[in-house]
């Protein structure tokens, strides 16, 4: 069992130990040689010669785990039945539940809730289906669907392995912006019955949320779901980190003193979040964009069998640049990095414009480590909490769904994304805005409300909305 980024928190060993063989203090002392510091002892089952005990023990990080158990293991007469530690504890049973608004307590309540009074609800919605908003949860409701085939940083883990992310997704909906979910892994990976099972499923929902689908099956899905329901239907890996990064990138540049438009920008990394990234800059005026992948920049002299990578050598790179990173980057004001860790070395940041702007966003190891250029880059900004400059989509979907439901969007379109960026961009104090401050905190409380003051403003103004929501 790996356990990663716990720093300085607690694991629980559950032990089965012989006490014919080995006394507790020999156990006790072993942990300690290995630098663990117990913190609680349970007994939890004692029989004969047997003895089960959870030991809390503080841990620093992940190899100190492994320190820890080996030591443990290695022991005579003791067996390591599990090993647990508050992240774990946390999703016993799973995060989320679902309970009803109303008590049922006789039964007058179930005959309304339920049978047969219900069917006079059931009637008036099949009279008008658009009452399915006021009398049932899809106006407040969101499917957050999955295949699990591109999870974090974990790849294709299938929709079991899928599921603990997709319950902390349907978490941070309801305790950000009041939004209900569900939490909901398909076990296919065919686009077909991906497109088809979600169409299907789409009566009881406002909103589809698309997460962790790999590319390129992502952008047809999303695409066609778009097309095919009257539900907006967002795929938080591109367009959610698409949002934030522009917001991060509108306050960047008001940091270095530089114009959107006269800008050159080198993405590094086209697959789903590079696609959408750089669709929003373009459309926030962007006029220089070159992509990088593994076949060194994307031209429109070159033809691609990757069919999003022809489209963006199509839209992309008017100038018609070739060569790798370290000769695309030469001159170019900002960096954004959706690839992997180690790629931009110091040198070409180096040969970057004047107060350069590194956005290295691969996790958890970024294309470069931020001390590696923090003395000649403008503003860096990663995709990880433990440096400054967090571009986290969290800050995107909440308020951008809560937008969409309340003026019931039948989509979330590029003006309702560039207004979510410009609202999260607007959480930032103009007085506060620095180098290490470029993005709001994910619990900033303003964000939410900012998003959804102005992305419900731009889906009435490009006539999506169904409604005008009372403020």
């Amino acid at each position: 069992m790996e356990h990663t980024g716990l720093g300085g928190k607690s694991i629980i060993l559950r032990l089965e130990m012989n006490t014919k063989e080995i006394k507790f203090g020999q156990v006790a002392s072993a942990i300690f040689e290995a630098g663990g510091d117990m913190v609680a002892i349970d007994v939890i089952q004692s029989s004969g010669d047997i003895t089960v005990r959870d030991i809390t023990i503080t841990v620093t990080d992940s190899a100190h785990i492994s320190t820890v158990t080996e030591t443990v293991q290695s022991l005579k007469g003791v067996r390591l039945v599990n090993i647990s530690d508050r992240t774990f504890l946390m999703h016993l049973g799973g995060k989320i539940e679902t309970q009803p608004k109303v008590p049922i307590q006789n039964r007058d309540d179930l005959s309304r809730v339920y049978t047969p009074d219900v069917a006079r609800v059931c009637a008036a919605i099949q009279e008008d289906p658009k009452k399915a908003y006021t009398l049932t949860i899809k106006r407040n409701t969101v499917a957050v669907i999955s295949d699990g085939s591109a999870v974090l940083g974990l790849g294709n883990i299938g929709p079991y392995a899928a599921m603990p992310v997709m319950e902390g997704k349907s978490m941070l909906f309801k305790q950000l912006a009041g939004v209900d979910s569900f939490p909901i892994c398909l076990d296919t990976q065919d686009t077909e019955e991906i497109i088809a099972t979600i169409k299907a499923i789409a009566p009881a929902f406002g909103g589809i949320n698309l997460e962790d689908i790999a590319s390129p099956r992502c952008f047809e899905i999303e695409q066609r779901l778009r097309d095919e329901l009257d539900v907006p239907v967002f795929h938080d890996d591109q367009h959610g980190t698409a949002v934030v990064l522009y917001a991060a990138l509108i306050n960047a540049l008001k940091v270095v003193g530089k114009s959107i438009d006269q800008v050159k920008v080198v993405v590094c990394g086209i697959g789903a979040a590079g696609v959408a990234c750089s669709k929003i800059l373009l459309s926030a005026g962007v006029g220089e964009i070159i992509g990088v992948d593994r076949a060194g920049a994307l031209t429109r002299d070159e033809t691609y069998e990757h069919p999003m990578w022809q489209w963006y050598a199509e839209h992309t790179n008017p100038n018609r640049v070739q060569g790798p990173l370290s000769e695309v980057i030469r001159g170019a004001d900002v960096f954004i990095g959706l690839s992997a860790g180690g790629l931009l070395q110091r040198e070409d940041v180096l040969s970057m414009a004047e107060q350069p702007i590194v956005f290295a966003m691969a996790n958890p190891t970024p294309e470069i480590q931020p001390e590696a250029v923090e003395d000649i880059a403008g503003v860096i900004a990663t995709g990880r909490s433990d440096y400054p400059n967090q571009i986290n989509n969290v800050l995107c979907f909440p308020g951008i769904f809560r937008a969409a439901l309340d003026c019931r969007a039948t989509v979330i379109n590029e003006e309702m994304k560039l207004a979510a960026a410009e609202a999260i961009a607007s959480a930032v104090p103009a007085d506060e805005l620095n180098a290490s401050y470029i993005i709001p905190s994910v619990f900033n409380q303003n964000v939410v409300k900012a998003i959804r003051e102005r992305v419900v403003k731009a889906a009435v103004v490009t006539g999506v909305a169904r409604r005008v929501p009372r403020e």
